[in-house]
């Protein structure tokens, strides 16, 4: 049964991220799914004031990058970290000029338990035995930005051996996020902005910023899009709409030049 709630979670998850099929006219983007909720909000109100309608795909930031390698229509991608953005840089799949790092998030413990207690999160703070039996939710710690940074975040506090073996990993943050919420898992390892969209998870700690890289969110037009709103839709995101959108769900918009020094 709990297989089955799982699986039946993953499928409702899918379907809220994907886009539907996308018109002529429309603006394709495809972007991390740890911005659906603020990016929806943001997309909403653009076309509600030009007219232009747009089409999302939401998916894992590392999905979204080889879709585009391979030819995906995408107009612009919005990752969650620094590294795809360059993956598709050295690739010449971006417009350089238009690139600009747009956002910044947190990295939290959530727990599937209303009442868990705080946690203070420390080097060498007994995360395992906070699990108990249960398993540790993280998006996929290999290519996954938010499991990258949870990863990172473990080494840093030297309690990545204590739970390297006892993950339940995910195609993408949302996802581990859903672990969580229906107690499939007690804890996972999520963005601040995602807790903030779920009413079913609680916050429990808050990992220290220096215990991970940076989380950034770089965003460009890609080099094969021809649509003529593109850019116009890129400096909205840097608009006073789209910032009261992204700091409604925890986001930190970045003041930063356009075509910033993002490699590295």
């Amino acid at each position: 049964m709990r297989r089955l709630r799982a699986m039946t979670a993953a499928y409702a998850l899918a379907a809220s991220l994907a886009p539907g099929p996308a018109a002529a006219a429309d603006l394709v983007i495809f972007a991390a799914a740890s911005l659906k909720n603020a990016l929806d909000a943001v997309a909403a109100a653009w076309t509600e004031e030009t007219g232009v309608t747009t089409a999302i795909s939401y998916a894992a930031s590392p999905a979204l990058a080889k879709q585009i390698e391979e030819g995906a229509p995408a107009d612009l991608f919005l990752s969650a970290d620094l590294d795809w953005m360059d993956y598709l840089g050295t690739r010449n799949l971006i417009d350089p000029d238009t690139r600009r790092t747009l956002l910044g998030n947190r990295l939290v413990l959530v727990a599937s338990d209303a009442d868990a207690a705080p946690v203070t999160i420390a080097p060498g703070f007994d995360l395992a035995g906070l699990l108990g039996d249960g398993r540790l939710a993280m998006a996929d710690v290999a290519a996954v930005p938010a499991g990258r940074y949870g990863k990172a975040a473990l080494e840093a506090l030297g309690v990545w051996g204590d739970v390297e073996a006892r993950l339940a990993q995910a195609e993408n943050v949302r996802a581990a996020l859903a672990f969580v919420a229906l107690g499939e898992a007690p804890y996972g390892i999520v963005y601040a902005t995602d807790a903030t969209a779920e009413d079913n998870v609680a916050v429990v700690g808050t990992f220290p910023e220096d215990s991970h890289p940076p989380i950034l969110y770089p965003v460009a037009v890609t080099a094969a899009s021809a649509h003529p709103d593109a850019a116009a839709f890129l400096d909205f995101l840097a608009g006073p709409v789209a910032r009261a959108a992204f700091e409604a769900q925890g986001f930190t918009v970045i003041e930063r030049a356009p075509a910033d020094a993002d490699a590295g």
